[in-house]
């Protein structure tokens, strides 16, 4: 990519038009305005250090000829010289829209009979060969592949399997995604008549279906990851290709909303579809196991298989070592199905509970890690707004976020989690007798109250503590998570529990909502939340109200509501794996994402499952496919 001007701080007073940055930019580097270039928006943020006064601080990139002399000779510490880069997937390569002319080089077949896998490099030569050729070959590998490799199967469909699963779709390794709940427009409807009567469907709800725990929430896609490849961007351009305001492009704070992740997500799984991969909808992992030494099946099993079910039967407990090549036997809603795979990619998602015992119980390598939990509260938006913008209402600017944190005197540490402006409190429940909440916003952020999570982080020698988890146990976090879910169903016989802060504070149960009313999506009951978390998170919580009343005018007044519980902020555990992304215990077997402890958010989840469409695919090129020139399908020309 060329070089290219960067103008940095660049400040307009907000609702100024497109005309006021280009007059601005043109000021900047000293140009004509009818000589304006080509220029693009990198970044914009809010600055409301001077209320009333409220600028937008745009980042432009300007692309002229002679980038570094024309910076020099400009002087002016705002404007820099940048070469973005902007990330492509390496094994992703389309004939189709191939701009340039040059003739690819491919690896030539060796002799016949030789054995692909194990062939030596002596054997083989780069030799180039016209685009014809190339499109004929392309053909032949896509019909071998078809017919003689077994696909990788991605377990889970949040972003994190989701983009794995497109990913690999566009190497054209046609990924089979096994998703234990339903299909967007079928979770909406379970979700809907939940949050109306309570009917849990423990397969699909807010927790589990298309698009993960993600799909109900704000949609937030800001992420503190470090990522200087470019997949992060990478991510928010293929959410907008799928339906996503191109705003998220350039906004400090993007989101996406639940109304608009539905359509996201339908969009992305049709890709992987049309590419050759599967989705498939109401397909729990139950188990997996080795499948019997000697085996040679031909593909993926889809069918319900004796000879399959057997060797889940035989070889219970028995898994191949790392670093052995083995099939795997995956199980498939308790044995209803039985499926065979090389190549797996667990990208479960943090409330997968039973998949995590049943890992435990294989032998998979995980530990407990920190975790945060507490209650979410809600405030009225326009509260929120006057002390953000120094207005109640701004329609330029739309509900007002904020984000804070407090030390307490304790030494443990209070902060807001998860943030949604105009927003509802939702019962994101997953498992009967039990009560979590969450917090979702529609694109629009238009509703009337803004809530958010108050939550203490707790690390595993905490919850072990509180709970009567065993000090070894790498599950002992969701022992501790199941512990507040059960107290919170019971305080409020498993609708939301509700509670003003003021009778919070005083340990007595609330009779009804104040002055403020409950925005919630999920039936709800005033409640005494006092007795669901334990007494030294709950005066934590309380120091943190109170402190974060000293920064927004309100946010400790006695009306505010609270409900819980707020468990799910993420992982328990972390499953282990290597610099290859796979497990440490077992070869072929990748862990992604949320779930497995290594992201935390859409946006995050995403770019993991991108790294490990690439250590997949990177595997299948060390180890050798089952046709030497399958190299062009993944390496990129």
């Amino acid at each position: 990519m060329p070089m290219l001007v960067r103008i940095s701080e660049l400040k307009l007073l907000i609702g100024c038009s497109t005309k006021d940055l280009e007059r601005e930019i043109c000021r900047i580097l000293r140009i004509r305005p009818e000589a304006l270039p080509e220029y693009k928006v990198i970044r914009r943020s809010l600055d409301a250090r001077k209320k009333p006064d409220l600028y937008y601080v745009y980042t432009v990139d300007v692309r002229i000829p002679h980038a570094e002399s024309f910076v020099k000779r400009l002087k002016n510490r705002h404007v820099t010289v940048v070469r973005p880069k902007e990330y492509v997937f390496p094994y992703e390569f389309d004939f189709q829209s191939k701009k340039s002319k040059e003739a690819p080089a491919f690896i030539e077949a060796p002799q016949s009979g030789t054995d692909p896998v194990s062939m030596d490099p002596a054997q083989t030569r780069i030799r180039p060969v016209s685009m014809e050729s190339a499109q004929s070959r392309l053909r032949l590998v896509r019909r071998e592949s078809a017919h003689s490799r077994i696909r990788p199967v991605v377990v889970g469909s949040g972003p994190a399997g989701l983009f794995c699963a497109l990913m690999l779709a566009r190497a054209h390794l046609r990924p089979i995604v096994l998703e234990r709940g339903e299909d967007v427009d079928a979770r909406l409807k379970s979700v809907e008549l939940f949050w109306k009567t309570g009917a849990l469907d423990p397969s699909s709800n807010v927790q589990f279906g298309e698009g993960g725990a993600g799909t109900f929430s704000d949609g937030k896609l800001n992420t503190l990851i470090k990522d200087p490849d470019g997949r992060i961007h990478f991510v928010l351009r293929e959410f907008v290709k799928a339906g996503a305001d191109p705003s998220i492009l350039w906004s400090q704070k993007p989101h996406i909303g639940t109304d608009v992740l539905s359509t996201v997500v339908k969009h992305i799984r049709k890709e992987i579809i049309s590419l050759g991969g599967e989705v498939r909808f109401k397909a729990c992992l139950t188990g997996i196991r080795s499948s019997l030494p000697g085996t040679s099946r031909h593909g993926n099993s889809h069918e319900k298989d004796s000879d399959a079910a057997s060797e889940v039967t035989k070889n219970a407990g028995q898994m191949p070592p790392r670093g052995f090549a083995h099939r795997y036997v995956l199980e498939i809603n308790h044995g209803e199905e039985f499926l065979t795979a090389d190549t797996i990619v667990l990208a479960i998602g943090h409330s997968a509970r039973g998949t995590f015992r049943f890992l435990n119980n294989a032998g998979f390598a995980m530990e407990a890690k920190a975790f945060a939990v507490g209650l979410r509260v809600e405030h009225s938006q326009r509260l929120i707004n006057q002390t953000m913008y120094g207005a109640r209402e701004s329609p330029e600017l739309g509900a007002a976020p904020y984000k804070l944190t407090h030390k307490c005197e304790n030494g443990r540490g209070v902060y807001s989690f998860c943030m949604c402006p105009g927003g509802y409190v939702v019962n994101a429940s997953s498992e009967p007798g039990m009560t979590a909440v969450n917090g979702m916003s529609c694109s629009g952020r238009d509703g009337h109250n803004a809530n958010s999570a108050i939550v203490v982080t707790v690390a595993p020698e905490d919850y072990r503590r509180f709970s009567a988890a065993s000090e070894n146990d790498p599950l002992a976090g969701i022992v501790f998570q199941r512990m507040l879910e059960k107290a919170a169903y019971d305080c409020a016989d498993g609708r939301i529990p509700v509670q003003r802060f003021e009778d919070f504070c005083l340990d007595r149960p609330s009779a009804a909502p104040g002055s403020l009313l409950p925005e919630n999506r999920g039936l709800w009951q005033a409640a005494n939340l006092r007795k669901i978390l334990p007494e030294e998170l709950n005066t934590c919580i309380i120091e943190g109200m109170h402190s974060f009343g000293h920064r927004i005018h309100g946010f400790d007044d006695p009306d505010v509501l609270m409900s819980g519980v707020e468990s799910r902020t993420s992982s328990p555990v972390r499953i282990l794996r290597d610099e290859t992304c796979q497990s440490v215990s077992f070869g072929g077997i990748y862990h992604c994402g949320e779930g497995a402890g290594y992201a935390g958010g859409i946006t995050s989840a995403a770019v993991d499952g991108i790294r490990v469409a690439e250590a997949v695919c990177e595997r299948y090129l060390a180890r050798g496919p089952v046709d030497p020139l399958a190299k062009i399908c993944l390496a990129k020309i």
